[in-house]
């Protein structure tokens, strides 16, 4: 009925499984999954399990190819091992991606053929919701597993985890106004969203709320129909290539990943923006990007560091949730974004690579101690 099969990705794509790519670290293990009688073509990609079993959520996507999924699998996890490195969690990094449509392919049987080859990993990867997924989909996941988080609070799961992602894109926004104007705070500023799904609705009504201006833009209408009702004092613009001229103090890519180009860049250091704080995955879309904003005195403030709410709200739910327990986490985003740009200020560094350097500390000294052979443990 189901079976684990083999496809033939690029090269490239290969060479970053196995640790030949720029980073030279590689992935513990990548799992092709295909369940022909429900059409589930899915790939689980653990990144790392150096601090733990490996968390991530499950981006349930139209990838044109399969290559192309296989990517965004091995660059979201190993974000993740990153992500949950900083947020302070004993978790290691994964993630999932479903190859399909989610308004057109998703069913029952899908979504519990894969919660199978979830399972058939015995705990070494944690599934919640990503783009395309929701929390109706972790209950349903979870009649085959019980390695899933994210669920509904019926089932007593951490319910919606854009609450706390949102949440803590505003604290590490707030934290870079700290570093950038003195104060913690964004009022008087004028914020772009690009993106307004889940994650980016909910971060408008902290940035109104605080006093800021807020501009977005997002490809669905329903979208921004949606924060239309909700805040008419929000201004749209129709792309995001407007967004960027629209002389903001800060920018927010709250999308799908790459949203940081040579092109964009270029685009806000014209306009004036200042800092660059959002929810977005994988925001820089090649290595040197990172650099260009710093040249060009672009506060960035690392994706994995601030979108890390979400994640920890639903690790809170391994343990039995409780969300003030999990908010008063996310709220440490605020110090730990602030410990970023010291240490970068004091490396002489931009921010994402002091962010990785302390998210890599954390990795290795955790490991280490598999070096302390516990009673009854064999090595290895």
């Amino acid at each position: 009925m189901t079976d684990v099969h083999t496809t033939h990705p690029a090269p490239g794509v290969l060479g970053r499984v196995f640790g030949t790519d720029r980073d030279g670290e590689g992935h513990e293990q990548v799992v092709l999954c295909h369940d022909r009688s429900s059409g589930l073509k899915a790939i689980i990609a653990v990144h790392s399990t150096a601090l733990g079993p490996a968390l991530g959520g499950t981006r349930f996507f139209p990838y044109a190819t399969e290559e192309e999924a296989l990517q965004d699998a091995l660059n979201l996890s190993r974000g993740m091992s990153y992500k949950n490195a900083l947020a302070g969690l004993d978790l290691g990094g994964g993630k999932a991606v479903i190859i399909g449509d989610p308004n057109k392919d998703k069913n029952e049987a899908m979504l519990r053929a894969y919660g199978r080859f979830v399972q058939s990993l015995r705990g070494r990867y944690v599934t919640a919701c990503d783009v395309g997924t929701y929390v109706q989909d972790m209950d349903v996941v979870a009649r085959e597993t019980e390695f899933v988080t994210g669920r509904s609070p019926e089932h007593g799961g951490a319910g919606d985890s854009s609450i706390l992602t949102a949440f803590g894109v505003f604290q590490g926004m707030r934290a870079s106004a700290r570093a950038r104007w003195g104060q913690p705070t964004l009022r008087g500023r004028r914020v772009g969203v690009a993106g307004v799904g889940k994650v980016g609705h909910y971060l408008v009504g902290h940035l109104l709320e605080d006093g800021a201006t807020v501009v977005v833009t997002d490809v669905s209408e329903a979208a921004v129909n949606r924060v239309r009702a909700a805040h008419p004092e929000v201004e749209v613009v129709a792309d995001t290539a407007a967004l960027l001229n629209a002389s903001l103090d800060v920018y927010a890519p709250c999308a799908l990943g790459g949203a940081l180009t040579d092109e964009s860049v270029a685009a806000l250091g014209a306009a004036g923006t200042s800092i660059v704080c959002g929810a977005a995955n994988n925001q820089l879309a090649h290595p040197g990007v990172e650099k260009d904003l710093a040249d060009r005195g672009i506060l960035y403030a690392p994706d994995y560091l601030v979108n890390s709410g979400g994640v920890i709200q639903v690790a809170d739910e391994i343990e039995g949730f409780n969300f003030d327990r999990a908010k008063n986490k996310a709220t440490r985003i605020f110090d730990t974004t602030l410990e970023i740009f010291t240490r970068a200020a004091a490396d002489g560094v931009p921010p994402a690579v002091a962010a990785d350097r302390l998210a890599e500390k954390r990795m290795r000294e955790i490991s280490a101690l598999r070096s302390v052979l516990l009673p009854g443990a064999r090595r290895g």
